[in-house]
């Protein structure tokens, strides 16, 4: 079997369907690197330490393999000589395609992951299954790639999976994050790109970290592997040294992240994944201002843009976060939760049996494996400087 890598947030999303099988001495698991990845940096690095074999982009589409797995569409998945079984690389299908032109025309955009023109290709549908999160997706893949119809499937999400294994050991993470019993954590996220909040939610960032300079609050941050990948440790490093040395903890690219996120107190998030991940923690949200442009509005992102709060100028940032739920936010926050996953706790075995299906091998007698949580890490970034 093959697991194609485009970037290192692929890798981490395509070891939890790959463990499902792990175990089973008939089947031998390689990774490749897709070819002309944006953010591709360090991809090789990572696989490379957890173990698994790595092999050429050029060896692996002169190969057959019984199946593929992928977790990012690009120009060049329709090459792999296996039936290709896709995951989304985010909570749900958020991200909308860049506006592709046509001499004058613009074409509407679609959301990445579900559009036409990357499952379909001169006329053939890339995929052999297209793994969904929810129910609902099958109506958002109906309206812009009928033809897709046919080969999805509803298998929940890993991460979800992962986030409330980590809830049932959040004491354990906060110790591990250095985080006291008296003190609050408040958990930052950041999405990639010029819309985030480590771009024009940066000011914010740093009201943040000043307000909890000295008090009984930790500010934890959570970027997106994206964000390494373009930059590189080093320069994300020193651009936040100032913050880390008024007490921000930097969570390295390496870390468990839902450990950090079911250790927090609060979330401030973005319009990335990992603010919307937040709302099964039933805890306060608040997302900065942006991004907004860049989300399908029928998405549960789009949902959540329209029903967290957002960050207010009036009041200080820590006083808006550390502030018990209302009825209302808690109806809210609940809401949005079930729009993640049709099926909490079971993605290991109903995307194990669509992978045995089309492997045409029996499931083994054992439950199917789950990729073994992590503590949070204590080193972190600076620290090894």
């Amino acid at each position: 079997m093959l697991a194609v890598a485009h970037t290192v947030a692929d890798a981490q999303r395509l070891m939890d369907p790959v463990a499902v099988l792990a175990a089973d001495q008939r089947v031998q698991v390689v990774f490749t690197i897709a070819p002309h990845a944006v953010f591709g940096s360090g991809v090789d690095e990572w696989l490379r330490a957890t173990g698994t074999v790595v092999v050429s982009w050029e060896q692996a589409i002169r190969t057959r393999f019984d199946l593929a797995l992928a977790t990012s569409m690009s120009r060049e998945l329709d090459r792999v000589l296996a039936p290709i079984v896709l995951f989304a690389h985010g909570v749900g299908f958020n991200k909308l395609t860049p506006f592709p032109e046509y001499g004058r025309q613009r074409v509407a955009r679609q959301p990445y992951g579900l559009a036409r023109e990357g499952l379909v290709r001169d006329g053939q549908l890339v995929v052999a299954r297209l793994a969904l999160a929810h129910t609902r997706e099958r109506t958002r893949l109906g309206r812009v790639c009928p033809e897709a119809m046919d080969s999805a499937c509803v298998v929940g999400d890993a991460a979800v999976d992962r986030l409330l294994e980590s809830l049932r050991q959040r004491d354990r993470c906060r110790r591990r994050l250095g985080v006291g019993p008296e003190e609050k954590l408040v958990v930052a996220t950041s999405t990639w790109g010029a819309s985030s909040l480590l771009g024009e939610g940066r000011e914010i960032l740093s009201r943040l970290v000043r307000q909890a300079r000295g008090g009984r609050c930790r500010v934890a941050l959570l970027i997106h592997p994206n964000v390494w990948a373009a930059h590189g440790t080093w320069q994300v490093v020193s651009w936040l040294r100032p913050w880390a040395e008024s007490g921000l903890i930097v969570v390295p690219m390496s870390a468990e992240w839902s450990g950090v996120l079911a250790a927090a107190d609060a979330v401030l998030g973005d319009h990335g994944s990992t603010a919307l991940y937040a709302t099964l923690l039933t805890r306060p949200i608040l997302l900065a201002p942006h991004g907004a442009e860049d989300v399908d509005p029928a998405s549960p992102m789009g949902q959540a843009l329209r029903n967290l709060p957002r960050i207010g100028e009036d009041t200080p940032i820590l006083d808006q976060l550390l502030r018990d739920l209302s009825p209302g936010e808690q109806d809210a926050l609940t809401f949005l939760s079930r729009q993640v996953s049709s099926y909490p706790g079971r993605f290991a075995p109903r995307v194990r049996a669509v992978l045995y299906e089309l492997l045409d091998l029996s499931e083994p007698d054992e439950p199917a494996g789950v990729r073994p949580l992590r503590p949070p890490a204590l080193d972190t970034p600076w620290r090894q400087s």
